[in-house]
């Protein structure tokens, strides 16, 4: 299974993986003006693609970006998926381009299905290690700013990356961004969730940061563990009095923070069960 990828695009299906797929004048690729979603495929099928689709949807409307129907999106996910074994986990991208620079013509749509790297599901048992980094903005300061594109899942990526490599290069798993005037934003593709007392808690979405699907599915069924629910904005060195804090996203799931900024954070007795609540299975 190592390296397999499915590629569908939509009106083509699904075509051979290193088939060229964009124009060369596209604007997602000349100015990463467009939009994806990644989503955990797991028993062959997008987990949570109802919500993910929402928040495209949203995104579009935001980016005033035209889409294809919602069930034609459907369709394109499912013909991705149709194939890919139910025992692999697998990530899945879908991919939504403004189109060419230049003529009428409409954008490209497609989606690729690739297994999830080892790496990635490691973390899930070992934890992660994180820095924090300046973001250079307030708060406040994206708040009713829509060119900033705050909350939004575009693929002007290259700030995201920069900063992975970043960790990279620093001994690090991965960054936590912070406002000028202190709080914890967000990771470069993950969001901040934490417990304090019996409430877990996340970064509202007024600090410009992309609400997380996977985090408002845990927020949603914190009640099922006896918790409540909160949103909340929270300095770094509020995280180090935490009951326990993670990094969640679709793919990796929950990831411990074990050390922040260098400095160990208690451990978290709660990651195994916050795991089992999204139906990840034990590896």
């Amino acid at each position: 299974m190592s390296g397999r990828q499915i590629v569908a695009v939509l009106g083509r299906g699904v075509v051979p993986a290193d088939e060229p797929v964009l124009r060369a004048d596209d604007r997602g690729a000349l100015h990463g003006d467009g939009l994806f979603e990644t989503m955990h495929v797991r028993t062959g099928r997008p987990w949570l693609a109802a919500e993910h689709l929402a928040r495209l949807v949203r995104s579009a409307v935001a980016l005033d970006l035209p889409l294809p129907p919602v069930d034609d999106l459907r369709d394109l996910l499912d013909t991705a998926c149709a194939d890919w074994p139910a025992e692999t986990e697998g990530m899945l991208r879908l991919v939504c381009t403004r189109g060419p620079e230049h003529g009428l013509a409409t954008g490209t749509v497609y989606v690729t299905v690739s297994e999830v790297p080892e790496a990635v599901r490691r973390t899930r048992r070992t934890g992660i290690t994180v820095a924090t980094l300046p973001l250079g903005v307030s708060a406040d300061a994206r708040t009713h700013r829509p060119w900033l594109l705050a909350g939004l899942k575009t693929t002007s990526y290259a700030p995201n990356q920069a900063a992975r490599r970043w960790a990279a290069a620093n001994g690090v798993d991965d960054v936590l961004w912070v406002s000028t005037d202190g709080y914890a934003l967000e990771g470069p593709s993950a969001n901040l969730v934490w417990l304090t007392d019996d409430t877990l808690c996340t970064v509202p979405a007024d600090t410009g940061i992309l609400p997380g699907v996977t985090a408002d599915r845990l927020l949603d069924q914190a009640g099922t563990l006896g918790w409540t629910a909160a949103r909340r904005r929270i300095s770094p060195s509020g995280l180090h009095r935490a009951d326990g804090v993670w990094f969640t996203s679709s793919v990796r799931g929950v990831a411990e923070v074990r050390a922040l900024d260098g400095v160990p954070l208690p451990a978290a007795r709660h990651t195994a069960a916050l795991t089992a609540l999204l139906g990840f299975a034990e590896r």
